[in-house]
């Protein structure tokens, strides 16, 4: 069965603890944070203090998704704010390597993103490093996209190398995610699903993640 990560991106900012809560109480186990710069996606969103807002009002595993250039100057700053798991795109920084280490030395789970256009081949060199990496099922920046079916094949790639190496890392999928898209990628290996409209754009989210859930039993 699939971990649900619902997508703040798509809450209502204003009743956001609100919104959190509900998602909670509805069994998600992740809470998902996109963190946009305007320079690698135009979207800008919020930074690292947000996130610390965020840590004392639920026990969710914070799911931090950095869409910045240069990921590896900001890194400490979400750390200490109390990130669980954070993520950096490998198209964002020459240093892919290094800003996974750092992650990784402040005692936080490290991930490595990859966008639909960008072959898994990149990411091998890392992948004995990391906790976790996602597959971005759509073109980041933006919520509400249709699920690009041919990412499924990256997800069994993935798959397969985490079998054959004995990697033990999850494999996260972001992007229209609902209970039909979440099939496929369940069965090519997918173990984490982030869902933003899906989930809060529904009268009730609880029924939606409920639903992400069933449809991979």
């Amino acid at each position: 069965m699939i971990k649900v990560a619902p997508s703040i991106l798509s809450a209502d900012y204003v009743n956001l603890q609100k919104d959190i809560e509900k998602v909670d109480k509805a069994g998600a186990e992740y809470l998902h944070i996109d963190v946009m710069d305007g320079s690698f996606v135009p979207s800008i969103s919020y930074g690292p203090n947000f996130v610390k807002a965020i840590r004392p009002i639920t026990k969710m595993v914070l799911d931090v998704h950095l869409m910045v250039q240069n990921p590896e100057h900001i890194l400490p700053a979400f750390i200490d704010a109390g990130a669980d798991i954070i993520g950096v795109q490998v198209e964002a920084t020459q240093h892919i390597h290094r800003a996974l280490q750092i992650i990784k030395n402040g005692g936080v789970k490290a991930e490595v993103v990859i966008n639909p256009g960008t072959p898994v081949e990149m990411i091998k060199p890392v992948l004995h490093m990391v906790d976790q990496v996602l597959v971005m099922t759509v073109n980041p920046g933006f919520g509400g996209q249709k699920f690009l079916p041919e990412t499924v094949a990256k997800i069994a790639e993935l798959n397969q190398i985490k079998q054959e190496k004995g990697y033990d890392f999850d494999i996260e999928i972001d992007g229209g995610v609902n209970n039909e898209t979440v099939v496929d990628c369940y069965k090519a290996g997918a173990t984490v699903a982030v869902a933003g409209s899906y989930v809060y754009n529904a009268d009730d989210p609880a029924e939606r993640i409920n639903a992400l859930k069933e449809a991979t039993k």
